[in-house]
Formats: structure tokens, sequence, C-alpha cells
């Protein structure tokens, strides 16, 4: 079976029918009023609003092709999964969030459950999973209805220019399609405010559509800092990039007939205070002997003007490890700006931060990334193999993207431009 499926997740779906009992007994346990055990409805379903339902409902997110198997919204739904939620709760597969622990609070959008919620699951689980007083619970959460896309309605949506199909035999492979955005799409220049790409299904790996942006598993929908933005030109040409990659076999053959990607833009009266970009960091010429369990590589980048650095985005392969980004400042201090101890592949997160991080110009910032080509890394296809850069999912890369925005504020109304600001494009991933 592919690597790409093997997802730390709570939808191990072959333990199920072995890991919990019947759902009446559950019903009936409440009816005891003097149990201590924590129940669905008082203890367990707050917490599955806070840190779960965003994913485990019904058109629930897509996180670059990864999509939760399950629904937790109801008792129903949420009571045959008990012990497998305990399991990866507490092993701290569920949510998925792979920074150290020792940043917590660093970042936007943190799926960390507290040692108080842990105990509560798990305590849940192992008492039966009751279902409690349904007076106990919570209002459901009520998500906005927008046709699937969850930064709001879209003011444009792409699909991909080409469909395309993987055969029976092809594991992976990469397709490149064009498409420019004429004046009848955008009949002139916008500012871009959010943007969401949905995948036709997992085996699309990922995606570059620059200026745009791009996705691989794990990915969230990017949603830009209020006056942050990016400028989408009319007749900008997108050159897709897409990455498929299945277990190859009969009657594996699928179709890429439906990717597309939502924008929303800001409107008029609306002001841009920050451009902004990013780069690249690339680690190449790797060369990972047969067996190594720790082998480690570096790259560099260097501002040439003043910035603010607002989120990395490490990207390796299966063999990906671990990942470090540090920051040297021209007066020689040194400050650690991202610790991935236990890189995931399946979760391939950005990392934003809450208040930018100042990098002045001269300001060095160096990515160490770390791969595990032996034996003990359950994802690696071929621990024998010397492992050298390449596009395949079953090769290696070593990526790290960064964002950052211009230290000089601009003020830009949104429809009030006089022309000057038509070079103010960026994007990227």
């Amino acid at each position: 079976m592919s690597q790409r499926f093997a997802v730390a997740t709570v939808a191990a779906a072959a333990v199920v029918l072995t890991l919990f009992a019947p759902a009446a007994v559950a019903r009936a346990a409440t009816n005891d009023s003097t149990t201590s055990a924590p129940t669905f409805n008082k203890d367990v379903l707050p917490i599955l609003q806070k840190s779960c339902q965003d994913c485990h409902r019904p058109e629930g997110l897509n996180l670059g092709g990864m999509v939760a198997p399950m629904s937790l919204v109801t008792y129903d739904e949420t009571r045959p999964w008990a012990k497998s939620i305990a399991k990866a709760v507490e092993a701290k597969e569920m949510p998925p969030w792979h920074a150290s622990e020792a940043q917590r609070g660093l970042f936007v959008d943190e799926r960390y459950l507290s040692d108080a919620e842990i105990e509560t699951l798990v305590a849940w689980a192992r008492a039966g999973a009751i279902e409690g007083d349904p007076a106990d619970a919570p209002p459901p959460v009520e998500f906005a209805a927008n046709d699937g896309w969850h930064i709001g309605k879209p003011d444009l949506v792409l699909k991909q220019p080409v469909a395309h199909c993987m055969a029976d035999e092809t594991e992976d492979e990469y397709q490149y399609f064009e498409q420019t955005i004429t004046a009848d799409v955008l009949p002139h220049d916008r500012w871009i405010k959010a943007v969401e790409f949905r995948p036709t299904g997992s085996f699309v790996h990922h995606i570059i559509a620059r200026p745009i942006g791009g996705i691989a598993p794990g990915y969230q929908p990017r949603v830009f800092p209020e006056g942050h933005s990016v400028k989408l030109v009319t007749g900008t040409k997108i050159t897709w990039q897409m990455h498929y990659h299945k277990e190859a076999g009969p009657g594996t053959r699928v179709c890429d007939n439906d990717t597309a990607v939502a924008i929303r833009f800001y409107q008029p009266g609306e002001v841009i205070t920050r451009l902004v970009d990013g780069d690249g960091m690339a680690v190449r010429g790797l060369r990972i002997p047969p067996g190594e369990a720790s082998y480690a590589n570096h790259a560099e980048f260097t501002f040439e003007k003043d910035g603010y650095i607002t989120g990395f985005n490490p990207h390796m392969h299966l063999r990906g490890k671990a990942a470090k980004f540090v920051a040297t400042f021209p007066d020689g201090r040194e400050q650690l700006l991202l610790d991935v101890p236990e890189y995931d592949f399946n979760w391939q997160h950005t990392y934003t931060y809450r208040e930018p991080v100042f990098a002045p110009t001269g300001t060095k910032v160096s990515m160490t990334l770390w791969w595990d080509n032996s034996a003990g890394n359950p994802a690696n296809p071929d621990p024998t193999a010397e492992v050298t850069w390449g596009q395949p999912t079953t090769a290696e890369m070593g990526l790290g993207f960064m964002k950052y925005i211009e230290a000089e504020p601009v003020h830009i109304v949104v429809g009030q431009e006089d022309g000057s600001e038509s070079s103010a494009t960026g994007g990227g991933r």
C-alpha cells in the first residue's frame, strides 16, 4: 500500500469492531446519576467542537487532500471511535500539529489539546463512552454554508484547465498545465484576501499554481491577515504544477477532473497596508546513505532589506524527519524561529506567527533539515537505497518556504489605485 495513505489518524477503521461496546450499554449508563465518569454531552462534546469538528464533520476542511474520514458531531457518530480517539490524542497524533511544544502560543491556528482535555477524552473512552444527559450538551456549532469553500463565498473560482487520468500502472507523475487569467474572467487587477485549493482527491499530492499559491498534504486555506495582500493582475499566466501519487496496480486508475481554487478579494474602500512576499531555501545535491537514521543538511537565506518574517512551511518527502529554522541577526543575536522535531509528510503545516519577527537587513535565516533513511522509519520505501533529490514521492526533497512582508508599510485604498501600484505583485507558496 502506498505510504501516501499511511496517515496517523483516528480513522483506523480496521480496529473499530473490536474497540467499542454496544452503544446501548453506554446510553443505559447515563441513568446512573452517581457516576463520576466524563460524559459525551457535558465533557467531550465541548472539546470536539473546539478542536476537532472543523475537520471531522460533513463538508469538513480539505487540508491539501487530507479529508477527515468520519464526523464527530453527534454521539452516535462519535461513539464507535471512542477508543481510537483516546489512543490518538494520548499519543498526540491528533489534532495534527508538529511544532515543538516549547513554541506553543507562537503560531496562529495551533492544534493543541491541554493535558486536562486529553485526560477527559481518555477517561471517557475507558469508562465506556457514556452519552450523558442531552440537556448538558452545548448548542451545536453552526458552520457557514459556502458551497464547500471555507474561506467564505469566493469572488473567483478557477478550475484546473485540463483533466488528467493516471493509468493503472502509474504510481507517481507530474503534469503541467498553463492558464491565462483573461479580462473576461478578471476584468481588472484585484488584491487577494484568501485562497483555498480543493483537489479532486488524495491522489493529488501537491499543487503549485504561481502566483496564486499551492498546497501539499495538511495545508489549510490561506487567509491573509487584515490589510496584507498580493495583487492578482489581469493577464497573469498561471502554470499549474500537478503532482499525482497513488498505488499502482490493476483497477487503480483515477482521474483528476474537478481540482479548483477559490479566491476572495479585498473590496473597494478596504485598505492594503502590507505587501506580502516569500522565498524558498533549498537543499540541493542530496545523497542520503542507505540505513542513515539522521542525515542532516542545511541552506540559508539573507535579508537584503528590512522585513518581517510571517511564517514557514518545511517540505520533505517520506524520509523527512525534522526541521529547524534559526535567525542570526546583524548584532550576532540568534533566535529559534521554528522547531519541528517530528516532521510528518502527511501533515505539511504552514506555521504562521501571531506576531511577525522583525528581520533587519543582513539577517541570516538558517534552515537545517533531517532525514531518516533507516529501516526504523515505517514510511521508508527502501532503506537499502541511497536517496537523492527527485520529484517523485519515493525520492527526496529539502525545501523551506518562508513568508515575509516588507518592513515599509503602504497605504493603498482598493479601487483608488492610480496605476503606480501595478508593480506590487507577488505570490508563491
